[in-house]
């Protein structure tokens, strides 16, 4: 299969020599310090995707979106112009959350005509502009045409809803995204409307978790609990070692290989997989889903199994070979906590068996984050425990450098910006 660097040519790590090679701090990972400039460096100038078009079918439909590392709630709603907007979830009024249900913390979905405040009346129409006040003629000089709601930027590529809680945001969002992220377009992302979702708080910094999926060198251990003893050296041969990886700006890129375990060896399957012909790496029996666009498989990869795009900073789009593809987000709540979404999405079953093989894809997934998630916050115990300082990255973890080194660099710009120095911010 293709591999660039080729034998001979270096390391991954080396090509990229602003990366270093030596072991690394994760003081990042466990600063409360560090954690606060995150929050105004990264969440509050970085373009951060909220959800898809689909989840807005009609007029008027709206869900809101709780994004603690901004310190925001907003309200993304689909207009009457069939626009999608992104509004911060406040009345102008007195400071309600305007768009909540029984728990104001919690997030929440439906379809209105406006909205409505649930303290005082006030009412909103769906492009935000405020068309109700309650006992109008009590207020001193009041001009309802600029106490609307305030916006948020708010761009949608290849129906993904992206927003940006910047005053202006530095780049447009296809330009944040760039080549490698946008060379996507022509993915049937639209027709993939079965979606099922998972939702858990992980006792681990985001970044540790980002980290797990950027790199395949703990598939063969730590996952080799869920298959027989020769799933490890079958891993490996398989690829885990992955063929190709690529940074872009602030994005990276892992593919791996396509060769597929249930036809090598029927001893690494289980009997429910074989039942249901389904497994992690999705329904055995693919869907052709026509040409692929250019960004797909950039290394040609032969036989090619997933392409990994990590979008800066806390959004992963991961599609399979096998005809269906999975989204990750991870958002901070403190140094040590963040919540985890992962969702998974089908061609709309037509049969009970392709329901069946979508569900049996689902559940799996969900275990084998699981089994991330338990190991990181083991993770995360160690490092704050503080009696190791620095920490030995080999060349397959090459991603997991570049994330934090990334992260650094936006802080170190954010503080320049802000205090007119020129800083290095190390983690």
């Amino acid at each position: 299969m293709a591999r660039f660097p080729k034998p001979g040519e270096g390391s991954w790590t080396e090509h990229y020599p602003e990366l270093g090679t030596g072991p690394i701090s994760y003081q990042d990972s466990v600063s409360a310090d560090y954690y606060e400039r995150e929050r105004n460096a990264v969440f509050k100038r970085a373009w951060l995707n909220v959800g898809r078009a689909e989840q807005l079918p009609r007029v008027g439909s709206y869900f809101t979106k709780e994004i603690a590392a901004a310190n925001a709630s907003v309200i993304i709603v689909r207009g009457k112009d069939d626009q999608i907007r992104a509004f911060h979830n406040i009345c102008r009024h007195r400071g309600n959350k305007l768009v909540w249900n029984e728990k104001p913390h919690d997030e929440t979905q439906g379809i209105c005509r406006q909205f409505s405040c649930k303290y005082h009346g006030w009412r909103y129409d769906l492009d935000g502009s405020l068309n109700f006040v309650q006992q109008e003629g009590e207020f001193f000089d009041l001009d309802k045409s600029s106490h609307g709601l305030v916006p948020v930027h708010c761009e949608v590529w290849a129906g993904f809803i992206f927003v940006n809680f910047a005053a202006v945001p530095e780049q447009s969002l296809t330009e944040f995204l760039g080549p490698m992220v946008t060379n996507l377009e022509g993915y049937p992302f639209d027709r993939m409307t079965a979606r099922f979702g998972y939702r858990t708080t992980v006792a681990a910094n985001w970044k540790l978790f980002m980290d797990a999926f950027a790199e395949f060198y703990h598939a063969p251990v730590l996952h080799a609990k869920q298959s027989p003893e020769k799933y490890s050296a079958m891993a490996q041969q398989a690829g885990f070692e992955a063929p190709h990886y690529r940074i872009e700006g602030a994005h990276r890129l892992v593919s791996t290989s396509g060769v597929r375990f249930w036809e090598m060896d029927s001893e690494l399957v289980k009997p429910m997989e074989i039942l249901t012909r389904s497994g992690l790496f999705g329904p055995w029996d693919g869907v052709d889903l026509g040409e692929m666009p250019v960004g797909l498989n950039p290394a040609g990869c032969d036989p090619w199994g997933l392409d990994s795009f990590q979008l800066f900073p806390n959004f992963v789009i991961l599609i399979w070979d096998q005809g269906w593809y999975l989204t990750y987000h991870y958002w901070p709540t403190s140094q040590r906590t963040h919540v985890f979404e992962g969702n998974v999405y089908f061609l709309p079953a037509t049969t009970v068996r392709e329901r069946i093989t979508q569900e049996m894809a689902a559940v799996t997934f969900k275990e084998y984050a699981l089994q991330d998630a338990n190991t990181l916050e083991a993770t995360q115990l160690g490092i704050e425990s503080g009696y190791v300082e620095e920490f030995l990255l080999n060349d397959q973890e090459i991603l997991c450098r570049h994330l934090h080194k990334e992260v650094a660099d936006w802080i170190a710009d954010w503080i320049a910006d802000h205090e007119g120095v020129v800083v290095e911010v190390r983690s």
